[in-house]
């Protein structure tokens, strides 16, 4: 069973492009060499942009770097409040008592 189409709807068009041959160390080097083309002739921005450029570089290919500094941190963090819950444990069980006691006589004794 045939369906009859009195209109032919026609067919999205793509648009397909395909480049013949992209070499992005070629570009990234040629970028770097106008950089530095530019921070020789004075250019404080350019001296700006690259070396915020070496910055994001280096930490994007180290990522180990950030590992280590996050565990770093996370350790210094854990055993600061380790330090406090001991200190306010002692707090409690030492000076609390004396201070409820003091307080419920009417603060004398000091």
């Amino acid at each position: 069973m045939a369906v009859l189409r009195f209109f032919k709807l026609p067919k999205h068009q793509q648009y397909q492009y395909r480049p013949r041959f992209w070499d992005p160390k070629k570009e990234e080097r040629e970028e770097r060499l106008k950089q530095i083309e530019a921070v020789k002739e004075g250019d404080a921005e350019a001296l700006k942009a690259r070396l915020s450029a070496n910055f994001r570089k280096g930490y994007a290919k180290d990522t180990s770097f950030r590992q280590r500094q996050m565990m770093r941190s996370n350790l210094i963090l854990l055993g600061v409040l380790a330090v406090l819950v001991i200190l306010s444990y002692l707090f409690i069980t030492v000076y609390l008592p004396q201070i409820a006691d003091r307080v419920g006589s009417g603060g004398t004794g000091f």
